[in-house]
C-alpha cells in the first residue's frame, strides 16, 4: 500500500533523507600570501562564507583539503552517465531556504521530490490496515520522542519509546532515529533529535546538488588539495592557516570543517587549542552514518514507478531505504545508517552492494540479484576529511551546537553542526556558513580606506 507524504507528516516528520563526483575539479593553484579572511572548507558552508564576505568587498581566500569542492554535497556524473548525488540530495523548505533561490537564479532544474512512500512485508506489499498499523505506531512513537524532548532532563531518544511497539519497532527506529539523524536512537539527544526534524516539502535539484553547490562556488577563490594543518588565532595579532603550500595570513579564519575533524587527533591544530567549551560542544556533536549504494537494474525488474520510495517491515537493523527509478532511470539507490552502516562500510564497497542484492532480493525475489548491472557506494565513514555523515548531539548534548557557533576573538566555526534548527541539511551549513562571515566581518571592521592620493607638486615657472 502507498501512504501519503502527508500522512507520514503526522506520523513522523522525517522519512525524507538528510543525505551525502561528478564535474571537473579546479586544478590546485598556489595560496594567496593574505586576505581578510580564509575559510578552511569549501562545502556549504565555506561556499556561503566567501560570498557573504565578497559581497561585503573584503577579500577572501577558501583552502580545500579535497581535489574538488563540495563538502558532503558530491554530484557523480561518471559512473552511471547521469547525475548521481553520494551526499545530499533534497532541499528542504523551498520557501525559506535561500539556496533553492540561488539554484533558480542559476538557471539550474528544481522539482518536487518523490512524495509518496511504500512498505513492503516480506515480497509482499503491505496491506491497508497493515500500513495503518504502522502509520499510528509511528504517531505513538513520536509523540513519546516529542514529550521527551519537552522534559527537564536531556535524555536519550530510545529510552523515550513506548515499550508496547510491536512488530513495527524497528521500523519506527530506522525512521524516526537512522533517517532523520544518522544515529540509532539510543545515541542521540531526546532535544536535538526534535530540533532536527525537517519539514516534508522539499525539492531535489535535476543537475544534483553537489553540482549545485559548484555552480554557486564558480567565482570563489578556491585553493584545491590544500589541507589546513595549523590555525594560530586569538589576540591583536593576524590569525595565520598553515598548509603544505605554505603560509597564509588573515584578520580572521572561518573553519567549516566536520566535527569528526574537529575532534580527531590527526585534524587540525589549533594555536593556542580551542577553548574547552568548544572542544567539549564538538564532542558531544559527533557524526553519525548514512552511506549510499547505487546499482543498475536495467528493465526494471521490481516492477515500480520512477522515484518511488520503499522501506520494510524490519525485524533487524540490517534495513534501507530503496529511492527506485531515479528520475525515470534505471539508477536505483539503498540507502543505510547508522551503526549497521558504520560497520558494513567497513568491509568495503563490494560487501555493501552484495547486501543491497540480498536486500532487495529479500523483498522483491532472488532473481534481481542476477539483474544488477553496474554499482557504486558511499563510504563517508572512511572519506579522510569527513569521517561520517551529520552530526547529531549525544544525550545531554543539545546546547552544544550554540556554543560550537560562538565566536572566539577572530576564529569562527560554521557547518550543518552549528545551527541550532537546521543540523545535518544543506541550508543549515549554508544559514551558518552566512551567520560566521556576518561575525567575522563586524570583528575585524570596516575596510580602512585607501589614502588619499598625493597631490603633485607645483612646478616653478622656467627661467628664460
Amino acid at each position: 500500500m502507498t501512504f501519503s507524504r502527508r500522512s507520514l507528516m503526522q506520523g513522523s516528520a522525517a522519512l525524507a533523507l538528510a543525505w551525502p563526483l561528478g564535474t571537473p575539479a579546479r586544478a590546485a593553484a598556489p595560496a594567496a600570501r593574505e586576505a581578510d579572511v580564509v575559510i578552511v572548507g569549501a562545502g556549504a558552508a565555506g561556499i556561503a562564507a566567501a560570498r557573504h564576505i565578497m559581497a561585503a568587498g573584503r577579500s577572501v581566500l577558501v583552502l580545500e583539503a579535497e581535489a574538488e569542492p563540495g563538502g558532503r554535497c558530491r554530484t557523480d556524473t561518471a559512473t552511471f552517465g547521469l547525475p548521481f548525488d553520494r551526499g545530499a540530495r533534497w532541499l528542504y523548505d523551498p520557501n525559506g531556504n535561500p539556496i533553492v533561490r540561488h539554484a533558480r537564479e542559476a538557471g539550474l532544474t528544481l522539482a518536487p521530490a518523490p512524495r509518496g512512500q511504500k512498505i513492503r512485508i516480506g515480497r509482499r506489499n503491505a496491506r491497508a490496515g497493515e500500513a495503518e498499523e504502522f502509520l499510528a505506531t509511528l504517531v505513538r512513537a513520536n509523540r513519546a520522542l516529542d514529550a521527551a524532548a519537552r522534559g527537564k532532563t536531556d535524555v536519550a531518544a530510545a529510552t523515550a519509546l513506548p515499550g508496547d511497539l510491536g512488530v513495527w519497532e524497528t521500523t519506527a527506529r530506522f525512521v524516526l532515529g537512522v533517517l532523520r539523524t544518522s544515529k540509532d536512537l539510543d545515541e542521540v539527544s531526546a532535544v536535538d533529535r526534535e530540533r532536527m526534524a525537517q519539514p516534508m516539502a522539499s525539492l531535489v535539484c535535476r543537475e544534483g546538488v553537489g553540482a549545485l553547490l559548484q555552480r554557486l562556488g564558480e567565482q570563489v577563490p578556491v585553493v584545491l588539495a590544500t589541507p589546513a594543518r595549523q590555525v594560530s588565532w586569538g589576540g591583536r595579532r593576524m590569525a595565520e592557516v598553515e598548509t603544505p603550500q605554505g603560509r597564509v595570513n588573515a584578520h580572521a579564519v572561518i573553519v567549516t570543517v566536520s566535527t569528526a575533524m574537529l575532534n580527531a587527533d590527526d585534524g587540525i591544530r589549533f594555536v593556542p587549542d580551542l577553548p574547552k567549551r568548544q572542544r567539549d560542544a564538538a564532542a558531544r556533536l559527533s557524526l553519525g552514518h548514512l552511506e549510499r549504494i547505487a546499482i543498475e537494474l536495467p528493465g526494471n525488474p521490481l516492477g515500480l514507478a520512477a522515484n518511488d520510495i520503499v522501506i520494510e517491515r524490519a525485524t533487524t537493523r540490517a534495513t534501507g531505504l530503496l529511492l527506485a527509478n531515479v528520475a525515470g532511470s534505471a539508477l536505483s539507490t539503498v540507502d543505510i545508517g547508522g551503526g549497521f552502516a558504520r560497520d558494513l562500510a567497513a568491509e568495503g564497497e563490494a560487501a555493501m552492494v552484495a547486501f543491497a542484492g540480498e536486500w532487495l532480493a529479500g523483498l522483491f525475489g532472488s532473481e534481481i540479484k542476477a539483474k544488477i548491472g553496474r554499482s557504486a557506494a558511499t563510504r563517508w565513514s572512511a572519506a579522510p576529511f569527513v569521517r561520517g555523515a551529520m552530526a547529531a548531539a549525544v544525550p545531554g548534548g543539545a546546547s552544544a551546537r550554540g556554543i560550537l557557533a560562538e565566536p572566539m576573538q577572530n576564529l569562527f566555526l560554521a557547518g550543518e553542526a552549528c545551527h541550532e534548527t537546521l543540523g545535518g541539511t544543506v541550508a543549515g551549513a549554508w544559514a551558518s556558513g552566512e551567520q560566521a562571515a556576518a561575525a567575522a566581518l563586524k570583528a575585524i571592521g570596516p575596510a580602512k580606506p585607501p589614502p588619499p592620493a598625493k597631490r603633485p607638486a607645483k612646478r616653478g615657472r622656467a627661467p628664460r
